[in-house]
């Protein structure tokens, strides 16, 4: 769709600032980089003006264009496929994910939902083919009208073309949308009173009423539309002197105002022409000459609208502006419109654009009608089909309007809110919710709209009413289906675990989880899991985990894939490390063979937690990194678990304000999981700065919450706090409750813990025994960070008992391993006790790797496991050409020239790093991204 012309306008009277930022970015793209612009301004300020000029600007640029049209934001990918189009027969050199995800978007082929990132990275890279032989020029215009898998689609592309010599500028009224969040923005802003009175007088050459002109300009605001075209509304009177209009109308409605007494001096079979224009957003002229014919309208009613500048007619019927769109459909009355959406109907093809005759059926229908609703059901799956959930709600919202029987209604109105929820529309799932609420439901619809509502709160706040509300989902179907009921029990568990025991949350979804029905025979993993943790939590300890640990260590198992916070958590609370680490592994892999980008950062956040605990802190960096990739371009709340951990290791300058911050940012959204986590990590940290006091108040904190997967380890923490406070009481107590947890499960890891804390209360006759056990069985386990903690915990105490030469080889051992983690405040006093020995420690050289960012050593680690840059862009969803771009500057900061010796820098950690296990695809498979 080409921008409509302006000719009036592309002298852009006062715009030199913005065409001066215009022409940078097309200088940028010239010299290879790329960059993206959203202008924003109220109708009429001039943006496709500038659109225009910037199209006229762009010598050497290929052009491609796109508009958001209002009546055309329900319909799936519409805007992206104008973009697209003259590019498709390019999609052949795209990766078959990437290929096959645009066919069903754009209706080429059948399949399964694209998932909306990877659809985002086929565009990417369909740009980033054709801008490898000229620079490219995007222009989108409307944007605020754009649908919404369009504007998601663009919004990624926009944030990931700087290393491709692309131009993405996008015109929206007023504040960008979501999908543009974080863009370059640049309002237009009213024109200064001298270049509205230039534009003023190129329109009007004949001598204006002083007094009108003054009017004209102080009502215009500087707004370069309202100047040209409020006073093709007047008469010769008006403009003689007797002008006058109202100042409380915004500039906007004046406009339409203008257009709407222009529009109601044609004919009146011009008007009703151009109802039916307005109707059909794609302005295909044989589609709308065809709806003309069915109301009897000739061809000839087109030509006062195009004499009066309103329509412009070529291959594509276009209004002059989009305002004159809006007034000539909102001036017509409700029987015209059904009469225009009608006739569309009528001319569209049911076989070629079932879904279009669809929706214009429903709009020209003014009550219930059952085959309508049946098809726009049918239009609704082929939505869902090709990604548009937008489309899908919007066709589903409408099926359930035009539908009389109330179960059918209630049901298309149930799945029309799911697919509001799903696209973010929470406001509108809500008005949908509060609609069917009232009517008669089944008890099983009762129980989707509180499962509905609990996912609902879960997503705004995480606080205490998502669980009572999934409760009560599974209270609901308890009797009429006891199995689906016993799955929403687990998930309103592990939706109050997250909240925590912080108010009693998590301990109420527990106590009512105990009335689930019984499980089915034989059990499902689902079901074990369930009565697993009603044992833990609310009843015997040792039977809850002789239940749990056989399904824990299948990581496969579907009871994780589905609930990955849950396996994580529970993996942790039986101090299995191994597990954690498989959970946390399966899951990125999962999520990314599904194309999951929700799910996928939860995983990343465990992972990055494992390679913390496994001493690979670039890896955990490398994890993060991708995490906050996936976090820019889905929007997600960022998880901070593994940022607390790793940032209480480093315990770098301003780590217990950042440590502050993250508890007080998860107590707002009700995160009292996060807020426990937070406080383990403080203690963690002031125990490694020596800080105990400190470390004895946030250990007491954490441990007092009772939370799975933080109450042992703060424990631990709460145990070397108090001892070195001489509250040594308060240290029995916490070693004897750490004690108990750990001799249950009997792990390498939890008892070389326990082993720690019993050397710290021990007798020194039996403080060596203890020490020497600890640092055995951590040896053993795969967390470096612990097997560091004992290795100096019994330095430390061998230096007090005078036997420094013992003394030195641990504390050298803990110091290596510490500064090998960057935990310098652990280093600092491993360093410390080594010189009271009388040696000092050895500096570390630093490691080229620490110049890395976090999304350069994520890239560095991806070649490390053979990954080309296709398939690392694939999963950070950058271009291939922005990751060769970055690998240039990994190299000059390395001082390598090829991948072979990036490659050969990771060599010695491939045997210890989590991150790499996961991130290598497995021996004789396809790597993720294919």
């Amino acid at each position: 769709m080409h921008i409509a012309s302006c000719s009036r306008i592309s002298l852009l009277h006062g715009r030199a600032k913005e065409l001066e930022e215009l022409d940078r970015l097309l200088d940028l793209a010239r010299k290879g980089r790329g960059g993206s612009l959203v202008l924003l301004g109220e109708t009429g300020i001039g943006k496709t003006a500038l659109l225009k000029q910037l199209l006229e600007r762009s010598a050497g640029f290929r052009t491609l264009e796109a508009s958001g049209v209002e009546f055309e934001a329900e319909f799936a990918f519409a805007a992206l496929h104008q973009l697209c189009a003259p590019m498709l027969e390019r999609m052949d050199n795209l990766q078959q994910p990437q290929r096959e995800a645009l066919s069903v978007a754009f209706g080429q082929t059948c399949g399964t939902v694209p998932d909306q990132f990877r659809l985002g990275l086929g565009v990417l890279n369909l740009l980033a083919e054709t801008a490898a032989e000229q620079p490219l020029l995007c222009v989108i215009d409307d944007a605020q009208w754009l649908d919404q898998a369009s504007a998601q689609a663009l919004g990624f592309v926009a944030r990931r073309i700087e290393a491709e010599p692309i131009v993405l500028v996008i015109a929206h009224r007023d504040e960008a949308g979501d999908a543009f969040t974080g863009l370059a923005t640049l309002r237009v802003e009213g024109l200064a009173d001298a270049p509205a009175r230039e534009l003023l007088a190129s329109e009007f050459r004949a001598p204006l009423d002083a007094g009108v002109r003054e009017r004209i300009l102080a009502e215009a605001h500087g707004n370069p539309l309202a100047l040209l075209e409020l006073p093709k509304s007047m008469g010769p009177a008006q403009l003689a002197g007797g002008f006058g209009l109202p100042d409380t109308m915004p500039v906007p409605s004046r406009i339409e105002n203008s257009y709407r007494e222009r529009l109601q001096s044609l004919p009146v079979r011009t008007e009703e022409l151009l109802v039916v224009v307005a109707a059909e957003p794609t302005g295909d002229p044989a589609l709308l000459w065809r709806a003309a014919e069915v109301l009897d309208i000739e061809a000839t009613a087109a030509a006062p609208a195009e004499a009066a500048g309103l329509i412009e007619l070529g291959t594509r019927i276009h209004f002059r502006h989009p305002l004159v769109r809006s007034a000539a459909y909102r001036a017509a009355s409700i029987e015209d419109r059904r009469r225009a959406h009608h006739a569309l109907a009528e001319a569209t093809d049911p076989a070629h654009d079932p879904d279009r005759r669809a929706w214009h059926r429903a709009q020209a229908t003014p009550g219930p009608d059952e085959d309508i609703g049946d098809a726009l059901v049918r239009s609704a799956d082929r939505a869902h089909a090709r990604g548009g959930i937008a489309a899908e709600a919007a066709f589903l919202e409408r099926s359930a309007a035009l539908t009389a029987h109330p179960g059918r209604r209630a049901a298309r109105t149930l799945a029309a809110a799911r697919a509001k929820l799903e696209v973010g529309a929470v406001d509108n799932a809500v008005s949908l919710l509060s609609t069917v609420e009232n009517s008669p439901l089944s008890v099983r619809q009762r129980a989707q709209v509180d499962l509905l509502r609990g996912q609902m709160a879960f997503s705004l706040e995480r606080g205490s009413e998502a669980p009572l509300l999934l409760l009560r989902a599974a209270e609901r179907v308890a009797q009429l289906d006891p199995a689906l009921a016993r799955e929403y029990y687990l998930d309103a568990v592990e939706a109050g675990m997250l909240v925590g025991r912080v108010g009693d949350g998590m301990m109420t979804t527990l106590r009512a989880a105990l009335a689930a029905p019984p499980a089915p025979v034989p059990p499902r993993a689902v079901d074990l899991v369930l009565d697993a943790v009603l044992d833990l939590f609310t009843g015997d300890y040792q039977r809850g985990v002789s239940k749990l640990e056989p399904i824990i260590d299948d990581a496969d198992a579907d009871v994780w894939v589905r609930r990955p916070w849950l396996g994580s958590l529970l993996a942790m609370e039986l101090w299995n490390l191994d597990a954690y680490m498989r959970i946390a592994a399966r899951q990125v892999e999962t999520a990314r063979a599904a194309g999951s980008l929700l799910a996928l950062p939860i995983g990343l956040a465990t992972l990055a937690g494992a390679s913390v605990r496994a001493g690979d802190v670039p890896g955990a960096l490398s994890a993060l990194g991708e995490m906050e990739a996936l976090v820019e371009v889905t929007g997600v709340t960022r998880l901070t678990y593994a940022c607390a951990q790793l940032t209480a290791l480093r315990a770098e300058p301003g780590a217990a304000e950042r440590i502050r911050a993250m508890a007080h940012g998860a107590n707002q959204r009700g995160d009292g999981l996060q807020v426990a986590f937070c406080m383990w990590a403080t203690a963690l940290l002031h125990n490694g700065r020596a800080e105990y006091a400190a470390a004895l108040a946030a250990a007491r904190t954490a441990s007092a919450y009772g939370d799975p997967a933080v109450t042992g380890l703060a424990l631990a923490e709460l145990v070397e706090a108090a001892v070195r406070c001489g509250e040594r009481d308060a240290a029995v107590a916490a070693h004897q409750a750490l004690r108990t947890r750990t001799s249950t499960v009997r792990t390498e890891w939890g008892e070389g813990v326990e082993q720690c804390a019993a050397a710290l209360i021990a007798e020194d006759d039996r403080a060596d025994a203890h020490y020497h056990e600890a640092i055995k069985r951590l040896g053993d386990s795969r967390d470096r960070t612990w097997h560091a903690r004992a290795q100096l915990l019994y330095g430390e105490w061998l230096r007090r008992h005078g036997r420094r030469r013992e003394a030195r080889t641990h504390l050298r051992s803990a110091h290596e391993l510490f500064d090998s983690m960057r935990a310098e405040a652990f280093a600092d006093r491993a360093a410390a006790e080594l010189r009271a020995t009388g040696e000092k420690a050895r500096r570390r050289t630093p490691d080229k790797l620490e110049q890395l960012t976090p999304r350069e050593l994520t890239i560095a680690r991806l070649v490390a496991t053979g990954a080309t840059s296709k398939e690392i862009g694939t999963r950070l969803f950058l271009s291939p050409r922005t990751i060769d771009a970055h690998l240039r500057s990994i190299f000059k900061k390395l001082g390598v020239t090829s991948r072979r010796q990036l490659k050969d820098l990771y060599q010695p950690e491939n045997a210890s790093s989590p991150l790499l296990d996961a991130a290598a695809p497995p021996r004789g498979a396809p790597s993720p991204a294919r």
